[in-house]
């Protein structure tokens, strides 16, 4: 990165598109993806993919690294442009901190299973392991038996007796070993949330070193993790096309692509399909969770960074279909040594990446090594999107509170300092997670915490930016700083189309919400599910709430509160700075009140909206302003 006005920026144009893709190119498109198009169409659902793609995926990932791009801002600050709307910044911060503390659990895990791959023999391919039960049997990984339990062909969930001192106990169901190993082995699961239990010492290991990894990947900013970044966005790839090729080579491994691609038309009638294929979008592009307003905060102000997000946007989508194809060919291959339907199999999730993959590598010639690529690939992928979403909360924090750690924090530490305080607190709210009740409260976060709540905060982003800042505005905004016409489209997106189909999106959620459970047998009880909605509801409830308060604060009539909540909060690059127009029109100049107020910042007040912000050339300073990135901002009011 180079300097710009203290604040870093890119040092190159490569580094922004790369940090892109590692951010938006993560687990969603290994374990998601690919059983939503397996059971939603196959080839068909090639199609709402396609068409979400463009009228939610392409429109949302552009207002906000246009957003941030133009503010030079993190994800609060860079709502200063509609000031009523600042709460989508906080509720955009509550969204993203919750989700890093629980995908990094999800690291963990992966170094977790990363560390027993280094073996001789994956110690999931047998039930002879310490932590085995009696129930764990073989023929259920194998297809046939390889254990003293049982020979004869009984169904998973078929209750199996167990002859232990001439006594006979019952298996409430069988138990294949990786299923095993995965929950009394990695998680040592509980009965339920209410017996938490204590927290797995190699767990605990593992969630902090993954927290080391990102504290010092981000404690000096993005310039320190363009390395990094770039090796999360790259070598996830490599991956991907050695297993693809491994698995192509598999028995039964293209029965498994025919499941996975065989278009199933009718399914385009239904739509169900078209609300898995925006809402896969949507997740996949990590939208309303301030990660690409921070991103395009560290561009140059006239950077391309429309072509930039549409390279992000075909990038992502070509690796869930290609993830599709890893999976489905090894799913295949398992299918075909266990005899069992593909649908037997498919899973997502958690299940597909911890379950079912490690799995199906158990049953390759020289497993260790594919399982090692596996979890590398997997951790890579993970660790890409959480680098970004760390990131997004120490720049949002710092570019709003500067004043404050100005006060109280030695400036010269003040990036590692913020940095170790926001990864400290995501490590300690992370540990109920690794307790032996901790999947249960995993998958509370995973339901509540930072999903549903981001198809409300999309919502109003375009609310406010079409609506109350105007979309009109916005775009010649883009086009100065762009340097080019846009066309049409991103209007009429951004008015009608984007909005529209979030807010179907919301109301199919709504329609079909079911209480959450895990495995479809335990049933969270009542004061766990109000938990889960006290997170949904904590971020945001921070929009209506910050307005309220604004308008309540702001002095002033009601109109008059109205209009200075419209209110437009400039730095000095926004307004023609080393750019200015040389002869503007002294009859425009004419409508405009200007004044200094006692701060000594510039305020144009016009009511007049098609005059382009860069037309002006005469704009005092405060001497705040010189070379900081945190000065005051200067405002253009305009209702």
């Amino acid at each position: 990165m180079t300097n710009n006005h203290n604040r870093g920026t890119w040092n190159n144009k490569a580094d922004f598109v790369i940090a892109l893709i590692s951010y938006g190119v993560g687990l969603g498109n290994v374990w998601r993806f690919p059983y939503l198009a397996y059971s939603s169409g196959g080839g068909a659902f090639l199609i709402p993919s396609l068409v979400s793609s463009v009228v939610v995926g392409i429109p949302y990932a552009l207002l906000e690294v246009s957003l941030g791009q133009w503010m030079k801002e993190g994800g609060i600050g860079a709502w200063n442009l509609t000031p009523l709307f600042k709460g989508i910044g906080f509720a955009n911060l509550i969204i993203v901190f919750f989700g890093n503390v629980y995908y990094e659990v999800i690291l963990a895990w992966s170094l977790r299973y990363l560390y027993d791959s280094f073996s001789y023999e994956l110690p999931w391919k047998s039930c002879s392991n310490k932590w085995n039960s009696k129930c764990c049997s073989e023929e259920l990984l194998y297809g046939k038996s390889r254990d003293p339990i049982s020979s004869k062909n009984i169904t998973k969930t078929e209750p199996l007796l167990i002859f232990d001192n001439n006594s006979i106990s019952e298996c409430e169901k069988r138990l294949d070993p990786i299923t095993e190993y995965w929950e009394l082995n990695v998680l040592g699961i509980s009965k339920g949330i209410e017996h938490v239990g204590s927290i797995k010492p190699d767990l605990l290991f593992a969630l902090f070193l993954a927290w080391l990894i990102v504290y010092f990947s981000i404690f000096r900013g993005m310039k320190n993790s363009q390395l990094i970044v770039y090796i999360t966005a790259t070598m996830p790839y490599v991956f991907l096309f050695i297993l693809l090729i491994r698995g192509l080579f598999l028995p039964g491994s293209i029965d498994g692509i025919i499941y996975y691609l065989k278009p199933d038309w009718p399914k385009l009638l239904e739509f169900q399909v078209w609300s898995d294929a925006g809402t896969q979008v949507f997740y996949s592009y990590g939208i309303g969770i301030a990660a690409l307003v921070a991103l395009g905060s560290y561009n140059q102000f006239n950077h391309n960074s429309y072509r930039d997000v549409i390279i992000f946007t075909i990038s992502n989508s070509f690796t869930s279909v290609l993830s599709g194809f890893v999976i489905f060919s090894v799913l295949g291959y398992m299918a075909h040594i266990q005899g069992v339907s593909i649908n037997e199999v498919a899973e997502e999730g958690p299940g597909l990446a911890f379950i079912v993959y490690p799995q199906a590598l158990s049953l390759m010639p020289f497993s260790p090594i594919w399982s090692v690529m596996f979890f590398i690939m997997l951790f890579l992928l993970g660790l890409g999107t959480q680098l970004v979403a760390a990131e997004a909360i120490t720049t949002a924090l710092i570019d709003e509170y500067m004043p404050y750690f100005k006060k109280y924090i030695n400036c010269k530490y003040t990036k590692e300092i913020v940095s170790a305080i926001n990864v400290s607190v995501s490590f300690i709210c992370g540990l109920p997670m690794i307790t032996n009740g901790g999947m249960y409260v995993f998958q509370i976060f995973d339901y509540y915490a930072a999903s549903r709540t981001l198809l409300f905060v999309g919502l109003f982003e375009c609310i406010a930016i079409a609506y109350f800042y105007g979309v009109k505005k916005y775009c010649k905004n883009l086009e100065t700083m762009w340097e080019f016409k846009l066309g049409p489209w991103l209007k009429i997106m951004w008015v009608f189309a984007t909005p529209f189909f979030t807010l179907v999106l919301i109301v199919f959620t709504v329609l079909t919400y079911e209480d959450l459970t895990y495995n479809r047998t335990y049933k969270y009880p009542h004061w766990a599910l109000m938990f889960g909605w006290g997170l949904s509801i904590s971020s945001f409830i921070c929009i209506p709430v910050y307005a309220l308060v604004k308008v309540f604060i702001t002095p002033g009539n009601l109109k008059e509160r109205l209009i200075r909540l419209r209110t437009y909060q400039f730095k000095i690059h926004q307004i023609g700075l080393g750019n200015p127009v040389q002869n503007v029109d002294r009859k425009i100049m004419n409508d405009y009140e200007k004044s200094l107020d006692e701060n000594k910042n510039l305020i144009i007040t016009t009511f007049d909206e098609n005059i382009p912000v860069g037309d002006f050339q005469n704009c005092s300073t405060s001497e705040d302003d010189n070379g900081s990135q945190f000065a005051d901002s200067r405002t253009i009011i305009k209702p």
